[in-house]
């Protein structure tokens, strides 16, 4: 973040100073984990369901912050944030912010984050949001740019009105670009994260079902997506998904420049020749205005192809050639965890671990690329799909879950591991597609599915492993991957 005193800060965000004269210079990094705590930073004290941050306000000075961002009046150098007056549609609430105190310091970060990215005149902020593959996206970008000049980046998937701002105050003078997620519960939440910190490009991935619950509809996930580009400015750029007719129709929303990315005739930004190989990593070649360049994917699964469009689209409109494009493209690397990470065990079990999230569109993309690891070799190898609920499907929970429980049949996947009652539904479509017999078991949880896979798993198999976050069921991966150590 820039240097700010604590005065400064409390003017910025409308608050008032407690237990100091305001002179102390926040310097460094914005923590609301004592354990991260940098010299010179700035405390966030957030109310949680079992620990209360204001509690732990005089630890994080003790430990080299300038001074805290509270909620209320702490035993600490402090900045007391205001009470929120008025919430946001769609805006996150912290469990256990009883009090609203919480809210009053997400606010306040919030306003400081705008403050702080406005005044930083040589960054160029980029918003990525769909469905699904913004994390994917968002790691493929930060690599393709940071040749360019310094990148901010949230870890892992932190797009929600902490870590929105959170990541924007990782800016500095030094930082050129800054690419956030854009993650949405309902309507204007999108448009209240742009507010934080307005993006010049905004990429809309896909409009899925992620989210069902929340929104209602697919119509009313792409009324909310679309808020990205309706905050772009004249001089901005939207890059849009020519394959995703929900996505492709926000063109007619955006006074931005519009570029559309897909495999589609009608794109800019074009892949053409896609081929995969045995490890599910594409290859395409790409076609641009500008001249065309072959692009070979370190990233497993041909869904990394339209996330690596972006990215191409995002490079280009920045003065990159599609040979740079490409060269960058393929040297990518995966970078958060538990996201098509293969691992190949010695007896050659090989453990695709998809855990960290999971949604209908997600969890197709992953089946494909089992199926298509297990189907490069003569003859196929046995493949395994280990799946857990798919979190915030509302009403049409039962309906997603059976669909995808009937693509592993279509698809040959060899095995179907069901995990958790709340995921029921997957084992009876795999049983109403295929009238399979044993090749679709239904366990209760974790464990019961790690003891039933140690069990039966043998040299060769490709097992993948996906659900929703909540689930943690990567714990099933690991215990795979320990077991071909011994």
């Amino acid at each position: 973040m820039i240097a700010l005193t604590l005065a400064e800060i409390a003017e910025v965000v409308g608050g008032r100073l407690h237990a100091t004269d305001g002179s102390p210079v926040v310097t460094g990094t914005i923590e609301f984990d004592t354990r991260k705590v940098t010299d010179g930073g700035l405390f966030l004290a957030l109310p949680g369901e079992r620990v209360d941050g204001h509690d732990f306000a005089a630890q994080a000075v003790a430990s080299g912050a300038a001074g805290v961002l509270a909620g209320r009046e702490v035993d600490a150098p402090a900045v007391i944030a205001p009470p929120v007056q008025t919430r946001h549609e769609g805006t996150y609430v912290l469990a256990g912010d009883k009090f609203g105190e919480g809210a009053a310091v997400l606010e306040a970060l919030a306003k400081l984050a705008r403050y702080v990215t406005d005044r930083l005149a040589g960054l160029t902020t980029i918003g990525i949001t769909g469905s699904a593959g913004k994390t994917s996206t968002k790691d493929l970008i930060a690599q393709v740019l940071r040749p360019v000049g310094e990148v901010v980046a949230p870890p892992e998937s932190f797009n929600n009105e902490l870590g929105h701002p959170w990541t924007a105050l990782r800016s500095t003078e030094d930082t050129r670009f800054l690419v956030l997620e854009l993650s949405a519960r309902g309507i204007g939440h999108i448009a209240h994260l742009c507010e934080i910190a307005p993006p010049k490009f905004g990429a809309v991935l896909n409009v899925g079902t992620a989210h069902l619950g929340e929104f209602g509809s697919r119509e009313g996930i792409a009324q909310g997506k679309g808020e990205l580009v309706e905050s772009l400015p004249e001089d901005g750029v939207a890059i849009l998904n020519a394959d995703d007719p929900l996505v492709a129709g926000m063109a007619s929303r955006t006074k931005a420049k519009v570029v559309l990315v897909g495999e589609n005739p009608g794109a800019d930004v074009r892949a053409v020749d896609i081929e995969l190989d045995d490890q599910a990593r594409a290859s395409f070649t790409l076609k641009t205005a500008r001249g065309e360049a072959r692009v070979r994917l370190a990233l497993n699964g041909s869904h990394h192809v339209g996330n690596a469009l972006v990215a191409a689209a995002i490079a280009l409109e920045l003065g990159a050639t599609p040979d740079e494009v490409a060269q960058r493209l393929g040297s990518a690397q995966r970078v958060s965890a538990h996201r098509m990470v293969i691992t190949d065990r010695a007896d050659g079990v090989t453990v695709v671990d998809d855990a960290y999230n999971a949604n209908p569109d997600s969890v197709r993309a992953a089946l494909k690329a089992l199926a298509t690891i297990a189907r490069s070799t003569t003859p196929a190898r046995r493949s395994w799909a280990v799946l857990g609920p798919m979190a915030e499907m509302g009403d049409d929970a039962v309906r997603e879950h059976d669909e995808i429980g009937r693509l592993v049949v279509r698809l040959d996947i060899s095995k179907l591991v069901v995990v958790g009652d709340a995921a029921r539904a997957m084992h009876q479509g795999a049983h109403l597609e295929g009238s399979w017999g044993d090749e679709s078991v239904l366990v209760p949880d974790a464990a019961a599915a790690t003891e039933l896979l140690l069990g039966e798993v043998r040299p060769g198999d490709v097992v993948l492993v996906k659900a929703s976050n909540a689930y943690r069921l990567w714990r099933i991966a690991e215990a795979l991957l320990e077991a071909g150590t011994k």
